[in-house]
């Protein structure tokens, strides 16, 4: 067997990033993913760039490995049969057009589960379906907004800042592969398919964690807390003789291990709880000053190390996957792309004990796999 989703057939009508990137999970864990795209330019990101890799958008890279790629026209009739014979014998079927698009093509949740009872359905929207905002395209940064994440992320002095990758798409997908894994695991009992939805507003929100019920509970409204932790101390990036490191002070046993470290006592009654070193955050970051200033950051890890307290760098990209540790976890795939030949990509997150992993296969060429697929059993 390779991967624990082996003899799963996803049919994949998403493009741009939240519903490939759900799709390339399932295809990481074993699934045939094919994915439909129109004639001529395909996935939207495909012509996202620079940078380009002969004609291969690295960003259409990104999400797109361990799939086959068919082309159809959803506006010619013999393609949209061949579509739906498709879909009669898949197990997924994965969309993130905009809301009513699905109904236009014909294919809405109730045609499809007259046309494959045993369909899971999975739906990606900007903003869910239904009320004030439900109508709105997706995309990632408005989502960011909107879901209040950029108003928790940046300096303390600001402006609000986007997380760099584009996290809600990602969120999205991964929420909604994980809806997918959990209703083909309910079809098992039931016998019956059913429809995963999410968005990326939902996304964003279901990640706020303690900065949500700091509302919700206490009250209060987070603000920018730059590289500091709002409710740990210290925790967060401190100046050393050249560069920035971060460190995560995260227990009483951690601070009593750190505090000597740095030139302090650890019963000191300025900072003698977490609660008084976040209330005297500034205050702390004074007296940690100067010892932090007298050695390098890779002196500082070595010795936060050797007592057990985390910290680290902040590296660069090329710096991360020239790592030994990145490295060690086979967070680096060379594959075989039709063109380029061999290419690296990052590789899955996730490993199993007892399914073996097929090896990726890199992103398709556009209708690459057409034939292939349509002359073959559904």
């Amino acid at each position: 067997m390779a991967g624990p989703l082996a003899g799963v057939r996803v049919v994949d009508l998403t493009r741009a990033m939240a519903g490939p990137y759900a799709t390339m999970m399932l295809g990481d864990a074993g699934a045939d993913v094919v994915k439909i795209e129109r004639p001529g330019t395909g996935d939207d990101s495909r012509g996202w760039g620079p940078p380009f890799v002969g004609e291969l958008s690295t960003y259409f890279a990104s999400a797109n490995r361990n799939k086959r790629s068919v082309v159809l026209d959803f506006k010619g009739e013999w393609d949209m049969g061949r579509l739906r014979e498709l879909i009669r014998h898949a197990d997924v079927l994965a969309e993130n057009f905009r809301p009513g698009m699905m109904e236009r093509l014909g294919l809405s949740e109730e045609a499809l589960a007259e046309l494959n009872p045993r369909l899971v359905g999975l739906s990606i929207t900007g903003f869910g379906r239904g009320g004030p905002q439900g109508h709105k395209p997706g995309f990632d940064q408005i989502a960011q907004a909107e879901g209040g994440l950029m108003s928790i992320t940046g300096p303390r002095e600001g402006p609000p800042t986007k997380v760099g990758p584009p996290i809600a798409d990602i969120l999205a997908g991964m929420f909604g592969a994980f809806g997918v894994m959990s209703a083909l695991l309910e079809r098992e009992r039931s016998g019956r398919g059913q429809w995963v939805r999410t968005s990326l507003l939902a996304g964003i929100v279901a990640v706020h964690t303690h900065y949500g019920t700091r509302w919700l509970m206490a009250g209060e409204v987070p603000t920018l807390p730059g590289n500091r932790h709002p409710s740990i101390a210290p925790y967060g990036d401190y100046q050393t003789a050249h560069e920035l490191l971060m460190i995560a002070v995260g227990s009483e046993g951690l601070w009593r291990r750190f505090a000597p470290l740095v030139g302090l006592d650890p019963d000191d009654e300025r900072f003698a709880t977490n609660t008084d070193r976040v209330r005297r955050h500034d205050e702390l970051e004074r007296a940690m000053a100067p010892a932090l200033r007298s050695a390098t950051a890779e002196e500082w890890v070595r010795r936060l190390d050797g007592a057990g307290v985390p910290a680290g760098r902040i590296r660069t990209m090329d710096e991360v996957y020239d790592s030994e540790q990145v490295r060690h976890l086979g967070l680096v795939e060379v594959v075989n792309h039709a063109t380029l030949g061999e290419i690296r990509l990052t590789g899955s997150p996730v490993t199993y004990s007892r399914s073996r992993s097929r090896g990726s296969t890199a992103p398709p060429l556009l209708g690459e796999h057409t034939e292939e697929v349509l002359r073959g059993p559904g």
